[in-house]
């Protein structure tokens, strides 16, 4: 090749790049939206930690997390001499993410006490998820044993004995790495999946007040940590779901020893490389009951519901990357004499996206203050809680594999390579409809909390003060849900969860004085409530929007 046909672009002809971009910085709603949930001497104090990990998200924590993608956990089964002693070697930008997260901004501990980020006091939900929220949008695989670990912390401190609680909770809050305990959870065998009443793994006391899991479990994440949450079936257990238990399993016994479980693989998956998942052969392993014997999946229903809201937080973290990455290359990408984003079917598109990562935005907060309600008491609180989780992590994960795909069109065949954040964005994005339970299962959730907690009546009464218009679209998607159609479980679910956020966002609209948010409202109720005549002209989306 001739040097001079070597021609490095310039200009307009050059392929916008974002590395580097303050990823809060770039966000102009969410420290305004943030401000109607966290109390102001909070937010403030949050603010330059926030902006520090806006830059990390968008410069050097970015680096870390493809760096780690590409480089993905190895289990080694013996040492170098030849000892039986399994290990997982992970990369070491894996390790700095993992100090990031659980050290430096303290994750998995800021909800359970006071101390991290200079705070006195424990955090509520909604700086936890303001953090994750942020973090999620460079790296979304850690944040599984970061979410799995906070979890963990909390259904024991709810279940277990005080002895257990005292003898583990501390590791599982400090933001040492050499004290540090991180979570699991080892729900998944291959022939039960989502149905856990078909859980065989056996549990056996062993005579001094501990038990002996034995059996597989077939997709564990963080298979290594040093505490994990395990359903098993005692001995002589009534068949069925009120016969599964709920155990504290170590990774390392008291006495300094490994307990008697193994990794039998990885797995090789499709995204979140960078985060170990494998397989676990338990063969007699100590653990500890947590609870009541028979009550484990109500116990554990407290774990993957936290999971579950975790999981919808993450989703619209991706979304808001994804909209963050398109709106840079829509902005600064030049095309027929024209920017992107001053082209009509590019607007429209963006517009969608937008929306889609709103939604999810607003749902993250609501569900993150009844969180907080629920955890003091407050009447109403948990049953509005158990709705909205499975509400944002039906919709929200299903949607970020819409916008992340849509981000990745945006950019072009850039963005189908690998070395720009989208293809990682849309790998990830996909495993969050399957993780803590598949869509399907997901939505039929809602219409179970409703059963158990009248938690549909109790939605209502919430969005009433916020916009009493809505009521009567509300109205008809729960009468949709309380019908009983099985076939219509996803159309009610994903009805109500447009409603609620069309609902939220007016009200947000209104305290912040943003006509923005006023106009998403409106587009959520015209795109995916209201039917429309699909051969009629589509309106110009909002210019405020963007």
């Amino acid at each position: 090749m001739m040097l001079d046909r070597l021609v490095v672009p310039t200009g307009a002809a050059a392929v916008p790049d974002s590395q580097g971009l303050n990823l809060l910085g770039a966000d102009r709603c969410l420290m305004p939206l943030a401000s109607l949930y966290l109390p102001p001497p909070l937010l403030q104090h949050l603010a330059p930690h926030l902006d520090r990990l806006g830059s990390l998200g968008g410069g050097a924590l970015d680096a870390l997390a493809a760096e780690a993608d590409r480089n993905p956990p190895v289990l080694h089964h013996r040492t170098r001499t030849g000892e039986d002693r399994q290990h997982i070697a992970k990369h070491p930008s894996y390790r700095e993410m993992e100090r990031l997260a659980f050290s430096e901004y303290g994750l998995a501990a800021l909800s359970h006490r006071g101390g991290v980020l200079g705070w006195a006091d424990k955090m509520p939900p909604a700086a936890k998820y303001l953090i994750t929220y942020l973090f999620v949008q460079a790296e979304f695989g850690l944040l599984c044993p970061v979410s799995m670990t906070d979890s963990l912390a909390r259904t024991l401190r709810r279940f277990g004995d005080p002895a257990l609680v005292a003898r583990y909770l501390p590791a599982l809050t400090s933001q040492d790495m050499d004290v540090l305990h991180q979570g699991a959870m080892f729900m998944t065998e291959q022939g039960a999946g989502s149905d856990i009443a078909a859980t065989t793994v056996t549990a056996s006391p062993d005579g001094t007040g501990a038990w002996r899991l034995s059996g597989d479990k077939w997709f564990c994440s963080n298979p290594d940590a040093g505490l994990a949450m395990v359903l098993a079936r005692p001995d002589g257990a009534a068949p069925g779901i009120k016969g599964v238990s709920l155990f504290l399993l170590p990774r390392t016994l008291p006495d300094g020893s490994a307990n008697a479980y193994r990794i039998v693989r990885l797995k090789d998956k499709l995204g979140t490389r960078s985060m170990a998942s494998g397989e676990i052969r338990l063969e007699g392993a100590t653990a500890y009951l947590v609870g009541e014997l028979g009550a484990g999946m109500r116990q554990m229903a407290d774990m993957v519901n936290n999971s579950r809201l975790s999981n919808g937080v993450r989703a619209a973290g991706l979304m808001r990357r994804a909209v963050t990455e398109a709106l840079f290359v829509a902005r600064n990408r030049q095309a027929f004499g024209n920017r992107l984003i001053d082209m009509p079917l590019m607007r429209r598109q963006l517009a969608k996206m937008i929306m889609r990562a709103e939604q999810a935005r607003s749902m993250m907060f609501q569900a993150a203050d009844a969180l907080r309600r629920a955890d003091a008491g407050e009447d109403g609180a948990y049953a509005l809680l158990r709705v909205l989780t499975p509400l944002l992590k039906f919709r929200a994960c299903r949607d970020a594999r819409q916008v992340t795909a849509d981000a990745m069109e945006v950019r072009g065949g850039c963005g189908y390579i690998e070395d720009f954040p989208d293809a990682k964005l849309l790998r990830d994005a996909h495993l969050g409809s399957i993780w803590e339970g598949t869509s399907n299962i997901v939505a039929q959730d809602v219409r179970r909390a409703d059963a158990r907690e009248s938690s549909l009546d109790i939605l209502r009464a919430h969005l009433a003060p916020m916009d009493p218009t809505i009521l009567p679209l509300l109205d008809r998607a729960i009468a949709l849900s309380r019908a009983g159609d099985p076939s219509s479980v996803r159309q009610s679910g994903s009805a109500i969860y447009h409603i609620t956020s069309a609902a939220v966002m007016r009200w947000e609209a209104k305290q912040l004085g943003d006509p923005s948010r006023a106009a998403l409202a409106e587009m959520v109720l015209t795109h995916r409530v209201q039917p429309r005549d699909p051969l009629a002209p589509a309106p110009e989306p909002p210019s405020e929007i963007f």
